[in-house]
Parts: structure tokens; C-alpha cells; sequence
């Protein structure tokens, strides 16, 4: 465990090859948790691989599965410093960044901030959480499973159904007294995430979701973070996009991807000339097809290629 402040413990591990090139991995939700498969990605006798569970997540303390944890130092600056110091700790230089879904708006965010630190990018199922990306996967996604957007829409009250869906379960999952309330929220925000997903191919029910605990912590954190644009100025991270110039960054995205449309990547490949952007059949959770990309990136940056 790593004491970022805040009375925040972050938990941290590492794997692969000591003195290899270092790279941190960012997961997705906010929420989800590290998980060990994403070091497959990464030849372990060429990376020191480092991993991290976010702010009230996974391992981290104190856990958002608590539904009165507090979540005013849960924010994506608070996430950068993290990573600072977590950096810091371990007495790395520099280390490649690779983010999936919203950890490539954590590691967009993280790079412009700091991109002396970051010797190259890679990003999987890319998004940047603008106001717009958020309508559209809780609102303008919901054209493509009515019955199920539905059920997610009536899971706030009457009133409010017809306005900002995302800002009505975040009033419900985080400001609610009632816990009872909190529980039902957190499965309605679950099973909008799994239909989104349900079209592809070898899809099957999250088993995670099934978990009360990880329902909680999952959902509380999404609807904190999309609420309130995860911090972030209006297209901020395109528009400073500029401050990695001379980092190369690879981008693998699924054509098909229903929750986050591939003009995401497009547009952010057009503002960073050093990105390469792959777009692959597949949706956002992806599979072999998106596993290539990513595999032939880590090996041509372990080669330093």
C-alpha cells in the first residue's frame, strides 16, 4: 500500500523484468480495479509492468463499496498525483503509459500534465469523457437497446427522467442517506453497462456485476467522475493534445464499439501527429483482433523501435 494522503492507501504491484522498461497500466470504470490479464500485453522479461487500484477501488482504501465513503478527494487530479507519487516511489525516470477506456482519459490527462515523464503511449477503446462522450453512452446509446435504456431511465425519479440522467444517479448513489436506494441504483447503473456491451460477439453477463460490493464501488465511481466531466475543461484533452508532441502513441479502438464511437480516437489522432490509430472489427471489450495491435506496440517499444 502506497499513503497518498487524503487518509487514502493506494495498493500498488509489480511484475515482469526489475530493470525493464518501465510501464504503468490504467484501468478502466472508473472502478473496474486492476486486473492481472492486462499484463499479458506486455512481454514480462522486456517491461517492469506496475499496476494500480484507483482511489476507493480494488484493494485501495478506504473501499467506495462502503456506500458513506466519502468521495471528495476521489478526483482525476487527485488520480494524477497518485500516479506521481506512486512513480516517485519506486524511482522511476520515465515509463510508458497504457490506459483502457477510462484509464486512457486518466492517461491522457496524466500526460499532458506531465509529458516529460511519459516515453510512450498506448491507448485501448479510447475515451475522453467530454460532456459529449458521457450523453452519449447513458442517453444516445439507448436508441440501440430501447427496452433495457428503459428500465435505466425509470431507475430515477419521475421527474427527473427526461433530463441528465447521469447527474440523477449521482444524486441517488452518492448523496442519498437511504443505503436501500444506494443498492438499487448501483444494479441499475450495472445492467445499463452490461447491455451496452451485449451485441458482441462471445458476450456473456459481467460476473463482476454480480457482486454487491463491486456493483457499488463501480457505479458510485462512475457517476461521480461522468457528473462532473471528470474535472476536465471542455475539450481540454484535445485541445492541449499538443503537449505530446514527440510521444509516440498507439491507438487501438473497435470499429464497432456502441459505447464509444471510433470518431473519439479519430479526432484525438488528428490532434497528435506522433499517434497511430488502429480501428479493428471488434466492439469495446474487443478480443484477439484488438489483443494484435496492442501486443505489436509493447514489442516495438520494448525494442525501442
Amino acid at each position: 500500500m502506497l499513503d497518498v494522503g487524503d487518509g487514502q492507501q493506494v495498493s500498488w504491484v509489480v511484475s515482469g523484468n526489475p530493470t525493464g522498461k518501465p510501464a504503468v497500466l490504467l484501468h478502466g470504470g472508473p472502478g473496474s480495479g486492476s486486473y492481472p490479464g492486462q499484463r499479458r500485453w506486455f512481454d514480462p522479461v522486456a517491461y517492469h509492468i506496475i499496476q494500480f487500484d484507483q482511489r476507493g477501488c480494488g484493494r485501495s482504501t478506504p473501499s467506495v463499496s462502503d456506500a458513506m465513503t466519502d468521495l471528495s478527494t476521489n478526483t482525476t487530479h487527485h488520480l494524477i498525483a497518485d500516479m506521481e507519487r506512486l512513480r516517485q516511489h519506486l524511482g522511476i525516470d520515465r515509463w510508458l503509459v497504457c490506459g483502457t477506456s477510462w484509464g486512457v482519459t486518466l492517461g491522457l490527462a496524466y500526460a499532458e500534465r506531465h509529458p516529460e515523464r511519459v516515453t510512450e503511449l498506448i491507448f485501448v477503446s479510447v475515451t475522453m469523457t467530454r460532456a459529449s462522450d458521457v450523453h452519449w453512452l447513458y442517453h444516445e446509446a439507448g436508441r440501440f437497446f430501447p427496452e433495457e435504456w428503459a428500465r435505466f431511465q425509470a431507475g430515477v425519479p419521475e421527474s427527473e427522467r427526461d433530463g441528465d440522467l447521469v447527474a440523477a444517479y449521482n444524486r441517488l448513489l452518492n448523496e442519498q442517506p437511504d443505503v436501500a436506494v444506494r443498492v438499487t441504483a448501483a444494479k441499475n447503473w450495472c445492467d445499463w453497462e452490461d447491455a451496452v456491451v451485449s451485441l458482441e460477439e462471445g458476450w456473456a453477463p459481467n460476473p463482476r456485476y454480480t457482486d454487491p460490493s463491486f456493483r457499488m464501488t463501480f457505479a458510485r465511481l462512475c457517476a461521480h467522475y461522468f457528473s462532473h466531466a471528470a474535472w476536465l475543461d471542455s475539450g481540454e484533452l484535445l485541445s492541449n493534445a499538443n503537449r505530446l508532441a514527440g510521444i509516440q502513441g498507439v491507438l487501438v479502438h473497435g470499429r464497432l464499439d456502441i459505447g464509444g464511437p471510433p470518431d473519439v480516437p479519430w479526432l484525438l489522432t488528428h490532434a497528435w501527429p506522433d499517434a497511430e490509430l488502429h480501428l479493428v472489427r471488434t466492439g469495446h471489450v474487443g478480443g484477439d483482433e484488438m489483443l494484435r495491435p496492442v501486443i505489436a506496440a509493447t514489442d516495438r517499444f520494448a525494442s525501442g523501435r
